[in-house]
């Protein structure tokens, strides 16, 4: 408890030395009077929230050339995602603030984006592309108040390219790189009239290397490669002064080889997905109110096999598995000016998700088969709920909101969020948020064969606290925040010798807590940007009557640190050079004690000139000093590699 004060007291007294995200290498603006969507559904300055949200900026984006989505998002404070750093395909689990995977809820455009297949219901990103993309909204800490299940510890909202400007725009992007990879884009958008679009192809491909690592340098292990291609379509239609359609369509799909595990090659197996979303919504003005209405669909597919049936007699093994995972999303809200210090939002959603999955396995001593099918394996949510948004009393803002959502397999769950800023001088935000939030078991938690045989999950339920201060200039921006969570009925997987298996059941308690520092500063042609990022926390179970605590963040290290120094001499010009290190963490392992995971840093650069503002030539170096390095055990992170290209904009 003493720690925890100091932290607070820490934060508050020291806001101009705390650090906190720019918006842009370059960008003059102050980071408070940008304007934001994810912390209230509606465009918003950050200054009137007390909610902690960072913005990885279009320009950001472009000054990433040839880097994937995860790697991008792997360098914001308070943000880790296992399998960044690892051969292009491999599952990416986002953790943030110390949640475990699937307490973050990606949003694509404000909607929710799920695999329902899964363990967890992450959306897998691999099926988003940086072209794709016009910025990103990170929003920390459980924000289930607005966006419901699965955003315990935060959501990640992916805002896709719109089409704007001149009647016809173009732009062709290609790469070649490492590992033989390829990447090349090409779009169109523009505004014709009252019809705003945007159509974009993206097509991705890589030998790879092997996902396990050869120990002995003699095994020969083949390479794991990948290909990928993705199509985007984003249409508005102005139909009136008060009325705008919205149209939205993506199809992705990709192959990639993987591993029989850590340390182990198979030649034999292999992997791919596919994905399809398409939307509609409409934007309705009346009077000083906004209804915005969406409905989404989802679909996501993964198939596995691994094929040495041929090889059965002397010890091989064929298996195929085949997981399909559908959602329904729909919405509609409203936000208006009570007056010109109260903002009102309250809406209702509705969630329809189901699973489809087999799974066949042959060997020369066992074979199983199993099949879940939609017919049974489904789930519904619907929720209402509402806020309001107190601002600009002389500096002092308030956010009040409250959520009913109810389920059609477990209880219901009521969450809540307070969150109080005070401005000053228009340069200094001291901020606090305290909220409630949620995850519902998943369909493959519920009907799989590990589900609990003793009785039904519950969800998931957290408390938690974020609170700190910001200092703004032109310049310089600089923010500090202390966090923790309370989580009650924590899905774990355990085993029970009496059913010889393990199933997924609710533990007692488990509480995380940590800080982040965030700087951004410019002066003349450098800029410099930096967080740090110091998480811990521990799991509470019932054993033989006592409780039992244990530190339990697998994979998430406790000491996390990123800087970035940029040069841009003229306009055409731009070198950078980051740094991320990573602290020590600890690996899971099943049925024996968790391994340790030793420290590591890489080193990467960038440069880019600009010709004309059309042409763009770029090179991206990761990993300058060619560190060996781990984030799972076993099984490879990309070694020296580099990424160059030309970037066209017509």
């Amino acid at each position: 408890m003493n720690r925890k004060k100091w932290f607070i007291l820490m934060l508050l007294a020291g806001g101009q030395t705390a650090f906190a995200q720019n918006s842009g290498d370059t960008t003059n603006s102050r980071q408070l009077d940008e304007v934001v969507v994810t912390a209230t559904k509606y465009p918003v300055k950050q200054s009137l929230t007390g909610k902690v949200l960072d913005v990885i900026t279009r320009d950001q984006l472009d000054r990433n050339e040839g880097r994937p989505l995860t790697e991008i998002l792997n360098e914001q404070a308070g943000v880790v995602i296992i399998g960044a750093q690892n051969t292009l395909g491999s599952e990416q689990d986002v953790f943030m603030q110390g949640g475990h995977s699937g307490t973050t809820l990606i949003l694509i455009d404000g909607v929710p984006a799920y695999d329902p297949s899964g363990i967890t219901t992450n959306f897998d990103l691999n099926l988003m592309n940086t072209d794709e993309i016009e910025r990103v909204e990170i929003l920390k800490g459980s924000q289930s108040t607005l966006y419901g299940s699965d955003a315990m510890a935060g959501v990640i909202n992916i805002i896709t390219k719109k089409g704007n400007g001149k009647p016809f725009n173009a732009a062709l992007n290609t790469s070649f790189g490492s590992y033989n990879t390829f990447r090349g884009s090409a779009g169109v958008d523009g505004r014709i009239g009252s019809t705003a679009y945007n159509v974009q192809y993206t097509k991705l491909r890589s030998d790879g290397m092997s996902d396990a690592y050869d120990s002995s340098g003699k095994g020969n292990f083949d390479k794991d490669g990948f290909n990928e291609d993705v199509v985007m379509v984003n249409v508005n239609q102005q139909v009136s002064d008060v009325l705008q359609l919205r149209g939205n369509f993506q199809y992705s799909r990709y192959s990639h080889g993987l591993d029989a595990g850590g340390y182990t090659d198979d030649p034999n197996y292999n992997t791919g997905s596919r994905n399809t979303q398409a939307g509609i919504g409409a934007d309705y003005k009346l009077g000083t109110a906004m209804l915005h209405f969406n409905y989404n669909y989802n679909t996501v597919t993964r198939n596995y096999l691994d094929d040495s049936a041929m090889a059965i007699a002397q010890g091989g093994s064929f298996s195929q598995s085949s997981y399909t995972g559908r959602s329904h999303f729909a919405e509609l809200y409203t936000n208006l000016a009570l007056s010109r210090h109260v903002d009102l939002l309250a809406g209702i959603d509705y969630r329809n998700q189901g699973t489809d999955q087999s799974n066949v396995y042959l060997s020369q001593y066992y074979s199983d088969t199993s099949k879940i099918g939609f017919d049974s394996a489904r789930v519904r949510q619907s929720a209402g709920y509402v806020s309001l948004q107190i601002k600009e009393l002389g500096g002092f803002n308030l956010g009040l909101g409250g959520r009913y959502n109810g389920f059609s397999k477990y209880g219901n769950v009521v969450t809540y969020s307070i969150d109080p800023s005070y401005v000053i001088d228009d340069r200094v935000k001291l901020f606090a948020n305290l909220s409630s939030g949620f995850s519902a078991p998943t369909l493959y938690q519920l009907y799989s064969p590990y589900s609990d045989p003793y009785g039904q999950l519950s969800p998931e339920k957290t408390e938690s606290l974020e609170m700190g201060a910001q200092y703004s200039r032109k310049h310089f921006n600089a923010r500090g925040v202390f966090f923790q969570r309370h989580t009650k009925d924590e899905i774990i997987f355990t085993y029970d010798a009496t059913y010889y298996n393990g199933f997924y059941i609710n533990q007692d308690r488990q509480d995380d807590y940590g800080m982040e520092w965030e700087v951004s500063w410019k002066a003349g042609p450098w800029s410099l940007t930096g967080n740090y990022t110091y998480i811990t926390g521990k799991g509470m179970t019932l054993s033989g009557g006592k409780d039992t605590s244990f530190y339990n963040l697998y994979r998430q290290p406790k000491n996390l640190l990123n800087l970035k120094a940029g040069w841009q001499p003229d306009e055409g010009l731009y070198i950078s050079l980051s740094l991320r290190t990573v602290g020590k963490r600890i690996e899971p392992v099943y049925g024996s004690a968790p391994i340790p995971v030793a420290s590591y840093y890489t080193l990467n650069g960038y440069a880019e000139y600009r010709l004309a503002k059309t042409w763009k030539f770029f090179l991206d170096l990761e990993n300058l000093t060619d560190r060996q390095y781990f984030d799972i055990p076993g099984f490879n992170s990309k070694r020296f590699n580099f990424m160059a290209g030309i970037a066209v904009h017509l």
